[in-house]
């Protein structure tokens, strides 16, 4: 069974946010709570954990912008 991320609505007002960073490489084994990415807004900076454990695939390019909901990735 796979987990799809997708970008979080951090605050309220957000509407989208930066993938600054992968911190986790596409196709790593990740675990639970590790550190896997790096999203930025308008107002902070906040590392992102992964949800659960897998092999990390990446559906988005860091240093872009999405929209909040937007796919980026999947643990399977």
């Amino acid at each position: 069974m796979s987990t799809t991320l997708i970008l979080p609505k951090l605050e309220m007002s957000m509407q989208e946010g930066t993938l600054a960073e992968w911190v986790a490489g596409d196709g790593a084994e990740v675990k639970e709570g590790e550190v896997i990415y790096l999203l930025e807004t308008d107002k902070t900076s906040r590392e992102i954990e992964a949800p659960t454990a897998g092999k990390l695939v990446h559906k988005a390019e860091a240093g872009e912008v999405y929209s909040c909901g937007t796919e980026i990735g999947e643990i399977v």
